[in-house]
This record gives structure tokens, C-alpha cells and sequence, in this order.
């Protein structure tokens, strides 16, 4: 039996710890690592076109399975571009090892060809960073980098010069037992004793939920119920929090909607439920707040908190549960579900007269279309920029689907390459790209990867010729539009060209039918819909504030636009409040 080299040995560790697919391009540097996968059947080599696609591909197979996922790259310019989906990964918390192969061993700091220093220039995206020196050093900084990657939530990379990775392994290598999942976090006795006082001497709670409060969406209800809490979110808590929600009050931020300001500022006290929500000027600086977070680097870095709580946001609503006093006022809870009611009435009307017959297309019409024939256990990918927006406005949370984007990173062009990556974790379940024309046709080159390994993906591509987000950004600084516009071709065309199912639609009432063509379809699909330029567009007169940027009152104005469904969703809340 011929001797291991490091590659496998570095592929067996990987396929230990639960690594089904590395993502990558090939490259001399790291080709002992393609070939030992090659002949590792627990684990697939999932060709790219870009690098950045693969970090992004990683970070999105991270998500959906919540397992370490992985992604390499070639020496030098190979895995640089692996840098802004790791970026993307580390600030979405998903466990991604990143190989990053390296120059020879002994020409490391010479200024070789391709020479950079990639266990430095990772530093920032990771949690650790490190270089391989040595064949018998390799399985625990192996080992090590996983654990930090599934321990803490986020990135690890090892950088593996290439002879290193052709070298024999050292025999008798200490198979050390992988961590491949977190544990939960219970707050001490002290903080839970704190917050209960808190919640019981204030008439007025309101809850703002993030993407921590993944898997803890009972555990809210039953707090919120008890009481008697209005509940908002942030993007990244949409999907976790907003289904059968008869609290819900909608959604702060710059793509806020509904009465989730007004909730979170009029209230005695706010509760910060696993959330990161970075736009410190939309939360309170006179209520009282309490945060829970198991990062404890999150707490009070956004706002001052007057109790910071360590720990789950199952386990400590867990504990808080039996132990709160519960409330039988409920004026607050119902003033704020009217409000959130009246404000999406007025928002929706301005963009339902005629929106089937609107030509270009309201691109708020084919979200919601979208919305309507999509599974109920879809995947959408969701690009930077106006793709946001009617994301977080139509689609329609209800336990099973998934919305995932660069919600914390904010890079252009994820749509795609997470498609990838959410598809491979499953070939027979619905994933939709919801696509802008720039962020599409940033990485346009890895839709070859749908069709090379035949992913039912279904690119919905929202073309309305222009950078939208930053067009808009732009006006409402009040500078004039400049350098947005995007000359593109029959996308549709581009796609058949490659061999993919694809279909343009110019006018609304050819929509429904191309989407659900393209859902029917068993292979990739892509349906380029021309959309109006001018949605959302800006107020004819600029405002003092707005020429600021997006300062809370711009944006209001600015940023109302529909909300879908979520409208009938707040009708059916307001059941719950008593007639006076």
C-alpha cells in the first residue's frame, strides 16, 4: 500500500469533520490537493469559474446545511480572489475552511512568481490564519482551524505551500476527535435575575430579532405573548421571525417598513434578540435596552445597553419564560400592530394601480409573482443592491424557506455563486438567484457552472440596466446619476448560448408563465425580465436631509415602497386586537 502525502492526508481530515465539497480552480500549487480529493469518494471537487465564486459557493453551503463547508484556491492570484466571499462567510458566521495553496516552501519571502503571503492577508476575514511549515505540523493546524471555524462561526484558512502538499505524511498521526457543532450558551443566574426585573417593573416591551434567533422562533412567540410585545426584525431575522407572527410590526433599517421604528422608539424597554443590526442611528438612545447575543463581542457595540446578556436566545428565553410575570395590558402591543397595518396600507397603494399592465415592469410585481410560485421549501439567493428591497418586501417567510445574501458584507454579485452552493446541498430542492443585471453579469462567467454540472438553478434576473441602489444612493446625496448605467445584451439569448433554458420577458403578462416554464425545468434556467429604471423613484423635491445620504427621514421617504403580502399578514394580526 503505497504511503499517504500530505494532500490526502489534509482530504481525509476535511472528509472527517464533514466536508462533502471543496470549491475551486485548479493550479500547479494545488494540485496534490485536487488529486488526492480525486481519488477521495467522500468528497467532491466542485469546478468554478472564478475563486470568489467558490468562497461564496462555501459560505452559502455553510448556511443552508449549518456543517463546515470548504473552498481552495492556487497560489498567489488563486486564492486572492477568494477574499471577498470569505469576507462575506466570516461576517455571516458560517463555518468555512479555506485552503489556500502556496508558492514553494523554501522560496517563501524571495519574491517568487506569484508570491503573496496569503496567511497574513487573511488575517482580517478569520478567525485564524496560518501557514504550514512542515509535513508533521499540518494535522493540528488542520485540526485547529476547524475548530475554529465550527467553534466560533466563521472563517479559518490554512495556506499549504505545494511541495509541502506532495510531501509523505508522517506516520502515526494522532487522529484527533473534530468538533463539528456548537454547543448551546445559558446566560448566568445573575444576568437572567436582571432581565426579568427589567421586563416586569416596564409596561411597554418591545423585541427586535435577528438572525440568532434561528430555530428559536417558538421560544419568541411564547415570550412575546406572555408579554404582550410587539416584535420587529432586521433583514437577517426575516426568515426566522416573520411567520406566524401575530406580533409582528415589520422590519427597521434602510429597508425598513411598517410600524418596527415606531415600536422599538416608543416602548420602555427594547430587547436586542440575536442581532448585530449595524445602523445604530435607526435604534433609541433614550429607552432602556437589553441585548442577548452568544458573540459576546456583539454586545453594546451598537448601542448603550443597560444589560448586556450572555448567552442563546432559545436558552435564555427558555429561561425566561416561567420565570417573567405575565401582562394583561396589551394597549401598547395593539396601538403598534394598527400602526404597522395603516402604514403598509399606504405604502402598497402606490405601487398595485395597473402593475400588470405597466410596461417595463414594476419590478415589485415580479417579486411578488415570484413569491407566489416559488415552493414553499425554496432557496433564494439574493443579490446586493434593489434585489434587497424586494426581497425583504415580498418574499413570504413560512419556516421552510431560506433567504440568504450578503446581508452583512453587502458585495455585489452573491446571488449566483451562493446559488451554487445552496444547490448542491440538495439537487432536488428549489433554489431561485434573484439576480440584478450588475451583479449578474460581475461573475456572469460562473452560470458555465450551472450548466456544466447540470444545477437546477433558477436565475430570476431583474434588469433594469443600471446599478439601481447606486443610482438611487447618488440622488438622494443630491448628485446627479453618473457611471450607472449598464449596457447589456439579451441575457436570455447569452444563456441558450451556453446551453441553459432562458426566456425574456418585456411584458407583465408574460411573466407567469416564464417563471413557472422555468420552475417546470429540470436543469438550469434564467429569466431575463426587463425592468422599470425608475422604481422607487426619488420625490421631486430633494430634501436638507437627504442630500446628507441615507439618514433615517431620507430614507423613509425615499425607501416606502410595497410590501407584498406582509400586508394581508398584518390584516390577519389586527384579529387580535380587541374592538373598542
Amino acid at each position: 500500500m503505497a504511503k499517504q502525502n500530505v494532500a490526502e492526508q489534509f482530504v481525509d481530515i476535511l472528509a472527517r469533520a464533514g466536508v462533502k465539497h471543496l470549491y475551486g480552480v485548479v493550479g500547479d500549487s494545488l494540485n496534490p490537493v485536487v488529486d488526492a480529493v480525486r481519488r477521495n469518494p467522500a468528497i467532491d471537487w466542485i469546478h468554478v469559474r472564478h475563486e470568489e465564486t467558490a468562497a461564496f459557493a462555501a459560505g452559502a453551503e455553510a448556511q443552508i446545511t449549518g456543517r463546515l463547508a470548504a473552498c481552495a484556491g492556487s497560489c498567489g492570484p488563486g486564492n486572492l480572489h477568494l477574499i471577498n466571499g470569505l469576507y462575506d462567510a466570516h461576517r455571516s458566521m458560517a463555518p468555512v475552511l479555506a485552503l489556500a495553496s502556496h508558492i514553494p516552501s523554501a522560496e517563501i519571502g524571495l519574491g517568487y512568481f506569484q508570491e503573496t503571503h496569503p496567511d497574513q492577508l487573511f488575517r482580517e476575514c478569520s478567525h485564524y490564519s496560518e501557514l504550514v511549515s512542515s509535513p508533521k505540523q499540518m494535522p493540528r493546524l488542520l485540526h485547529t482551524a476547524i475548530q475554529n471555524a465550527v467553534g466560533r462561526g466563521g472563517v479559518s484558512v490554512v495556506s499549504l505551500p505545494g511541495d509541502i502538499a506532495d510531501q509523505p505524511a508522517p506516520e502515526k498521526a494522532v487522529e484527533t476527535a473534530l468538533v463539528t457543532a456548537r454547543p448551546t450558551v445559558r446566560p448566568g443566574d445573575a444576568e437572567i435575575d436582571a432581565l426579568v426585573a427589567m421586563i416586569d417593573a416596564s409596561d411597554k416591551v418591545t423585541l427586535f430579532c435577528g438572525s440568532g434567533t434561528a430555530g428559536a422562533h417558538a421560544e419568541v412567540m411564547e415570550f412575546a405573548g406572555k408579554i404582550k410585545s410587539p416584535v420587529g426584525h432586521a433583514l437577517r431575522g426575516k426568515e426566522h421571525i416573520q411567520y406566524d407572527n401575530p406580533y409582528d410590526v415589520g422590519m427597521s433599517g434602510l429597508l425598513g417598513y411598517g410600524a418596527a421604528y415606531e415600536a422599538t422608539h416608543e416602548c420602555d424597554l427594547l430587547i436586542l434578540l440575536g442581532t448585530d443590526f449595524p445602523y445604530n442611528a435607526f435604534l433609541p438612545d433614550d429607552v432602556r435596552i437589553a441585548q442577548v447575543d452568544v458573540r459576546p463581542e456583539h454586545l453594546g457595540r451598537r448601542s448603550k445597553l443597560d444589560l448586556a446578556v450572555w448567552g442563546d436566545v432559545r436558552e435564555t428565553l427558555r429561561c425566561l419564560i416561567p420565570r417573567v410575570r405575565a401582562k394583561e395590558n396589551r394597549r401598547f402591543l395593539d396601538r403598534m400592530l394598527k400602526k404597522h397595518a395603516a402604514a403598509l396600507e399606504g405604502v402598497v397603494k402606490a405601487y398595485t394601480r395597473k402593475v400588470d399592465k405597466h410596461v417595463p415592469i414594476h419590478p415589485e410585481y415580479v417579486a411578488a409573482v415570484l413569491d407566489e410560485l416559488a415552493d414553499d421549501d425554496a432557496v433564494f439567493t439574493v443579490d446586493t443592491g434593489m434585489c434587497n428591497v424586494w426581497a425583504a418586501r415580498y418574499l413570504t417567510p413560512n419556516g421552510r424557506r431560506r433567504v440568504i445574501g450578503s446581508f452583512s458584507h453587502g458585495s455585489m454579485a452573491n446571488a449566483l455563486p451562493m446559488a451554487i452552493g445552496a444547490q448542491f446541498t440538495d439537487r432536488r430542492r428549489q433554489v431561485v438567484s434573484m439576480s440584478g443585471d450588475g451583479g449578474f453579469a460581475m461573475l456572469m462567467g460562473d452560470f458555465l457552472t450551472l450548466v456544466q454540472y447540470d444545477l437546477p438553478v433558477k436565475v430570476v434576473l431583474f434588469n433594469n440596466s443600471s446599478l439601481g441602489m447606486v443610482e438611487l444612493e447618488m440622488l438622494v446625496a443630491g448628485l446627479p446619476s453618473y457611471g450607472t448605467a449598464n449596457k447589456n445584451p439579451d441575457f436570455a439569448a447569452v444563456a441558450r448560448a451556453c446551453g441553459a433554458h432562458a426566456v425574456r420577458v418585456e411584458k407583465p403578462k408574460q411573466l407567469a408563465g416564464a417563471l413557472r416554464d422555468a420552475f417546470r425545468h429540470k436543469g438550469p434556467a434564467l429569466v431575463d425580465v426587463v425592468t422599470d429604471p425608475n422604481a422607487l423613484s426619488i420625490p421631486p423635491k430633494i430634501s436638507a436631509d437627504m442630500v446628507t445620504g441615507f439618514a433615517l427621514s431620507a430614507s423613509k421617504i425615499v425607501l416606502d415602497g410595497g410590501a407584498g403580502r406582509m400586508v394581508q399578514m398584518a390584516r390577519s394580526n389586527l384579529r387580535n386586537v380587541p374592538r373598542l
